[in-house]
């Protein structure tokens, strides 16, 4: 029976009509396997082709003498400019700012064939380690409002290197999803006292129906009213602000939760790296 339910988050109403769904099988895309080599000569991001890249912003290990397990490079087709300055203009109802930010990549891994889910939870964790630095070097920047961390996977996706990495955007607004949130997370707080996102979530901890699986700090769930079929998403089970605030210690959980949940859908869905 089809029904229309709430995001508790936008607002907005969704419609589920689950007469309509497809038998998994078919949504899924069966392609030949194509074998992925782990290194690739002509490869930028593969080690060795260093040189090939703009120069790097960080690596982990930070020193040059050892092999690099994460890179992060300016990207070298960047939507965004770090020369620019964030400056504002109206003409008539045209409102602009000059296209300052940052746009970076983060190599995940120097094995070409690597996949986030197929990854080991130690070099997961290194990645997280290194959005974390990168998130809180650039929220420095009082130009900088707001950080996108984002992984686009296969060309499907937008991706136009076969290399695991993803992406970092910095910008000087604030996208307007994300205020639509944050204005209702300050309007229930003022109603009822209390963390929209922590009254969420401890409702479906308590009711299990939408959870996917839990670790010690972190938790992957579908939303009561998810947008699109599939969406999961992975809340910390303590309060936190910002990204930024998340411990080593939740770093580790966070990457055994990332990429066990990865896996579940690599290895259920079959999808081709």
């Amino acid at each position: 029976m089809p029904e229309l339910r709430q995001n508790f988050f936008t607002k907005e109403w969704v419609i589920f009509a689950t007469e309509r769904a497809k038998r998994p099988e078919e949504l899924v895309t069966h392609r030949a396997a194509q074998p992925v080599p782990a290194f690739v000569e002509s490869c930028p991001f593969c080690p060795g082709n260093e040189s090939k890249t703009p120069p790097e912003v960080l690596r982990s290990p930070a020193n040059p003498g050892e092999p690099w397990a994460v890179r992060v490079i300016p990207n070298k087709f960047a939507a965004l400019s770090s020369e620019l300055q964030p400056t504002r203009s109206l003409q008539h109802l045209r409102r602009r700012i000059d296209g300052f930010g940052f746009h970076e990549v983060i190599i995940d891994t120097p094995d070409h064939s690597g996949s986030l889910a197929l990854l080991s939870d130690e070099q997961v964790a290194r990645i997280l380690t290194t959005y974390r630095e990168r998130y809180k070097a650039l929220s420095v920047d009082r130009r900088v409002n707001h950080v996108t961390i984002f992984k686009n996977h296969g060309a499907d996706a937008g991706a136009s290197l076969q290399h695991p990495h993803s992406q970092l955007i910095a910008t000087p607004v604030i996208p307007s999803q994300v205020r639509h949130r944050l204005h209702e997370a300050r309007r229930h707080y003022d109603d009822a006292g209390e963390c929209m996102f922590c009254h969420m979530v401890e409702r479906e901890v308590e009711d299990q129906t939408r959870i996917v699986l839990k670790g010690e700090h972190f938790v992957a769930m579908m939303v009561f009213a998810a947008a699109t079929p599939f969406a999961t998403h992975i809340f910390p089970l303590r309060h936190m602000a910002s990204f930024g605030d998340i411990t080593d210690f939740e770093i580790a959980d966070l990457a055994r939760v990332l990429r066990m949940l990865l896996a579940k859908i690599y290895i259920g869905w079959r999808i081709p790296t």
